[in-house]
This record gives C-alpha cells, structure tokens and sequence, in this order.
C-alpha cells in the first residue's frame, strides 16, 4: 500500500473544466509552446529535444531569430527554429539572404544535426516554408 494518497485521475485525460482552467493559468509563452509541439506531433517530424548528434532529421517550428554572421569569411545566414520543446541554429553558408526567411515565420526543415558549443545546429537543410494562412 503506498503512503502516498491517490486522486484517482492518474492515466485519465483532464476534463473539458481542467483544460479551461489550464489555459486561464498559463502564460502566453507556455501556450504558444504547447501548441508548437502539437503541430510538429502532427507533422510527423521529430522533436528538437529528441535530436542528437548526427542525426538526420524532420523538425518543423517557427523562426525566432535571423541574423547574417560571417562564418570564416564567409557569409552565413543564421536563424533559430524552435518547435516548443527545444531550440535549433539553422545554417545556410554562402548566403545573405533567403526569401522568406524571417522571423516569425513557420518552416519544416530536414538535414543531419550536428553539436556546436553545446547547441544543436542543422547546416544548409532541405527546407519547406509553411503557407502563411497556416501560421
């Protein structure tokens, strides 16, 4: 017999009174990050913080930051993607720009994921901007 006593709702989904009062108690950020994982979930991509190193992956999220850092002389253009569990750089060298490559802008991407000062970074990826009706 455990010492801990039970609600009795452990393994049930919340009710629709639950969600309500979830939602009323969560901040903006929380919910935009709850649901960034239920689009990646239904895209069938992987989470951000599922990938490891050298791994090829699909994750999809929405651009927070893009800024133009050179990289060896090189020109680099450099955003982050983040998908509600975690954040990644995305990396395209040799460029300055990209149409459409904005923040706040929704994008799929797949590619191999490599380790850079402890951050995930996914270098000149296949990528697919979502539609804007769908943002």
């Amino acid at each position: 017999m455990s010492a801990v006593p039970s609600s009795g709702n452990e393994g049930k989904p919340a009710g629709r009174f639950r969600r309500m009062l979830d939602r009323l108690s969560s901040s903006q950020q929380e919910l935009e990050s709850a649901e960034l994982k239920e689009d990646a979930q239904a895209s069938g991509c992987t989470p951000i913080c599922d990938c490891g190193d050298r791994q090829i992956v699909k994750v999809t999220g929405t651009l927070r930051t893009v800024t133009l850092r050179p990289r060896a002389g090189v020109p680099a253009l450099e955003a982050e993607l983040f998908d509600g569990s975690a954040a990644l750089d995305v990396v395209w060298l040799g460029r300055r720009s990209i149409v459409g490559i904005e923040p706040g802008r929704k994008m799929i991407a797949s590619g191999r994921i490599s380790m850079s000062q402890g951050r995930r970074v996914l270098f000149n990826p296949k990528y697919e901007l979502r539609p804007l009706g769908q943002e």
